[in-house]
């Protein structure tokens, strides 16, 4: 009699009735998700599959709710998946499988991706290839080809018949060479007209006649020597240019504080070589620098020396500005009607030669008529 040795597991998934009483791991949305399912089939509890597998509690369920931040290294990590696996009856290979899937190793550099479709890629390289070499062919062709066709072969003349010139060599009627003479000067340039000068608008203005030397002269001795004027080097700050009589430019780098009567800072700044400030008129202010020697005070744009102290009024220097504005414009006036009357002497004596030369040669005119 021959004994039962039942039914193999081939035997008994051929039947439709059939089915496994774990589900294998890869039908499973995610890794902790199957070893979860697996668990609950198989009845047991985390405290019974830990003293099982000899896994913590704790690493137990962060497989199981796919916390794979709380694992330890990668290498127990494995260890611990191939472990409950192997508990559940799963296939301990599939799990690490998909725990190596789901958790990629950051230490392993990336690889050139592989496949069918690359392997495609390299299949067809050859051919596509080929064609684009083709495509330049063509092309290149192409315009070879067009190039080709615009040519166009020598033609004769259309000239009917050679001229006479062409035959002889020369042109009939002019045997001799020519000769060329030096060359010319080039005209004068006309491009810029003369200047027009107003008659009388000079003497108008400056009170000077600018066809008497003697008057001319006479100015030029009378006029004061011209200061240095204000040549903006730097940065310029305070007043406008038409609102300001005083400027204080900075000979080196140097401090300057302007405050008010009233304790209130108007301006302060380090100013650079170059630099300037423009003084408002009308306010009442001080000029406080670290030091004097170090800024120039320039009066009308005209240079009116250093700073004699730390501490100078503002008023001080406006008033020195306007007392040089009005005598400035005094002497002005001075050499004016000086220079007025200078021109109203020589015309006087231009005058009176004339007159002189009139009076001889009415005498030498009566002398003769007389004789």
């Amino acid at each position: 009699m021959a004994l039962d040795a039942g039914k193999g597991p081939e035997e008994y998934g051929a039947q439709s009735d059939w089915r496994d009483v774990i589900p294998p791991i890869t039908d499973a949305p995610t890794l902790g998700d199957g070893l979860r399912d697996a668990r609950e089939r198989s009845g047991r509890s985390l405290v019974e599959l830990s003293s099982v597998t000899r896994v913590p509690v704790r690493y137990l369920a962060a497989l199981e709710q796919n916390d794979f931040s709380v694992l330890p290294n990668r290498v127990f990590s494995i260890g611990y998946v191939r472990a409950y696996a192997a508990a559940l009856g799963l296939d301990e290979q599939l799990a690490v499988e998909r725990f190596k899937g789901e958790t990629p190793d950051p230490s392993v550099p990336l690889q050139p991706p592989v496949g069918v479709a690359f392997e495609e890629v390299r299949r067809y390289s050859p051919r596509l290839i080929a064609a684009g070499l083709a495509l330049v062919v063509a092309v290149v062709g192409w315009n070879v080809f067009q190039r080709v066709s615009l040519m166009r072969a020598p033609q004769p003349s259309d000239i009917a018949e050679v001229p006479e010139s062409w035959r002889l060599g020369e042109v009939p009627g002019q045997g001799e060479l020519v000769r060329l003479a030096a060359p010319r000067p080039a005209p004068p340039d006309q491009t810029v007209p003369a200047l027009y000068v107003t008659p009388g608008l000079e003497a108008q203005l400056t009170g000077v006649d600018p066809a008497s030397p003697e008057a001319v002269a006479a100015a030029a001795l009378a006029a004061p020597p011209v200061q240095k004027a204000f040549n903006p080097r730097g940065a310029i700050y305070g007043a406008s240019a038409n609102a300001s009589q005083v400027v204080i430019q900075a000979r080196k780098a140097a401090g300057l504080v302007v405050r008010m009567a009233d304790g209130r800072v108007l301006f302060a700044r380090q100013l650079a070589a170059g630099d300037a400030w423009r003084a408002p008129l009308g306010v009442a202010a001080t000029v406080d620098v670290s030091d004097p020697a170090a800024f120039d005070v320039y009066l009308n744009g005209e240079h009116g020396g250093a700073l004699e102290t730390s501490l100078t009024p503002l008023a001080q220097l406006n008033a020195r500005a306007q007392s040089l504005a009005r005598q400035a414009a005094a002497e002005v006036a001075a050499r004016a009607e000086s220079a007025r009357a200078a021109a109203a002497r020589a015309r006087d004596e231009v005058q009176d030669q004339a007159e002189l030369q009139a009076a001889s040669m009415q005498a030498v005119v009566s002398s003769a008529a007389g004789g």
